[in-house]
């Protein structure tokens, strides 16, 4: 009797380890990941879910849902079951005008959606009237930021909100041509803002004010840093921390210079000079990116530029800059992007030119390995200027939407672009130029989906594995 209690209690304790991963797994499943701002959760642009599809399904990947919105360059932010995306009105009878460039007066009003993930149905909107007066007037620019029950959102025309994600009332606000005497930057405001610790942090303007870190709870200012010279030198490129040896550095890169801050005091670390690295028309746009301590800039005008940071000291030294004749195809060799954030991968940098080359550069020296130009049109001569496809890792391989709508699965190597499939998703409606429309919206994924918008709609599709 005693040999056969002590092998059942051996049975029970075999099925007991064998099946409490199962029984864990059920009654804690894993969290889906939420995409809740620039760039999704670690803000470096990689999707890290798995259990997603190889290929698209014929007819392309499945909808969830869609939902009506206005026009907007802004992506989504998705969190805690709920889709964040902003657009723009116009008021009635008003009208953008048809060359993009010109700075006229335009009325309509700025909204804040949050959706339901589930099923795409509004659960709340928050508008404020806003009038453009910028080139490329389309709509707001950047991303929400959604953490700790709170809806950060920065508007076109410099008005930042911080929401309540429950209902979305306002907390509290500002507005930087009001508060700041900022003067509002040739294509309104479009750099990301970003959240490190307690605080929010934004490109502003204004007199000695070019950056502020503004308590996230309350909205007081904590503090400002650097100086505007001269109107629009702020630029568009996202302020991003990163961890350089044991030391956390606030990257601003305006116009000027490329800025290194204390992000908790916002005193200067280093700056580079005005030979080092000075951008035309304020086109500073594209998100930097580290490597380690390397720290790559890519600009339309000017093309790239590695720095590598002292992990022991604030300091930075140069790597090497392009030395290119002008942006177009046949004058670039490293990477001129006008707006993709580039990718850093196993000493290789990935990401679109000025024309829509998909370029593969080697990070020690700038040069390239290979271009391609299926990603954003045909195999041809380049011909479109500042044409434009998003690149967002997942696993091996890669998710590109381009602005033609058109989301591509492939695989990007030292050895080239290995395309794997493509799915069109959403028709381009942002007119830049004659007979050219375009669809410059980083979309969103989380919940092994993508969330996409043109001007008409923001679309949820599955990209699960059946």
């Amino acid at each position: 009797m005693r040999i056969d209690a002590i092998a059942r209690c051996l049975i029970r304790t075999i099925l007991i380890l064998l099946l409490a991963p199962f029984v864990l797994g059920f009654f804690n499943p894993v969290k889906a990941d939420d995409w809740p701002q620039w760039l999704g959760p670690q803000r470096d642009g990689i999707w890290r879910e798995t259990g997603l599809l190889e290929k698209f399904p014929k007819g392309g990947p499945k909808v969830r849902w869609r939902f009506e919105v206005a026009n907007g360059y802004s992506g989504p932010a998705v969190a805690n079951g709920r889709v964040y995306i902003t657009d723009r009105l116009l008021a009635a009878g008003a009208k953008n005008p048809a060359d993009p460039f010109n700075k006229v007066p335009v009325a309509g009003e700025e909204r804040v959606f949050c959706i339901n993930e589930k099923d795409g149905k509004e659960i709340w909107r928050h508008t404020y009237p806003c009038t453009y007066e910028v080139s490329y007037s389309n709509g707001p620019r950047t991303t929400p930021i959604v953490q700790n029950g709170k809806v950060y959102t920065l508007g076109t025309m410099g008005d930042l909100y911080c929401l309540s994600e429950k209902d979305g009332k306002v907390i509290w606000s500002k507005n930087f041509v009001k508060d700041f005497e900022a003067p509002v930057p040739l294509w309104g405001w479009a750099a990301h803002p970003l959240i490190e610790g307690d605080k929010l942090i934004c490109l502003v303007g204004g007199k000695d004010s070019e950056v502020v870190a503004f308590d996230k709870n309350t909205g007081e200012e904590k503090w400002r840093a650097l100086s505007v010279k001269a109107p629009n030198v702020i630029g568009y490129a996202p302020p991003m921390v990163f961890t350089v040896g044991t030391k956390r550095q606030l990257i601003i890169w305006d116009p000027e210079k490329i800025n290194s801050l204390d992000p908790e005091t916002g005193k200067l670390n280093w700056q580079t000079d005005k030979d080092t690295y000075r951008c035309r028309n304020s086109l500073t746009v594209s998100t930097p990116r580290l490597d380690g301590d390397k720290l790559f800039i890519t600009a339309f005008y000017e093309g790239g530029i590695l720095l590598k940071l002292d992990p022991e000291k604030p300091a930075a030294t140069l790597v090497w800059k392009a030395h290119d004749r002008g942006e177009t195809p046949e004058q670039t060799t490293t990477l001129h992007s006008i707006m993709p954030t580039p990718y850093i991968k196993d000493g290789y940098i990935y990401g679109i030119c000025s024309y829509g080359e998909l370029r593969c550069l080697k990070e020690e020296n700038g040069d390239r390995v290979w271009e391609d130009l299926h990603a954003t049109g045909k195999q041809d001569k380049p011909t479109e200027r500042w044409a434009n496809a998003f690149l967002t890792p997942q696993g091996n391989r890669w998710f590109l939407f381009n602005e033609k709508g058109d989301l591509i699965i492939a695989k990007l190597s030292p050895q080239g672009y290995e395309e794997i499939d493509r799915a069109h998703l959403l028709d381009p409606t942002t007119p830049l130029e004659k007979n050219r429309d375009v669809l410059w919206s980083h979309p969103a994924y989380a919940n092994k989906c993508i969330y996409a918008r043109n001007d008409k709609e923001l679309v949820c599709f599955s990209l699960a594995a059946e």
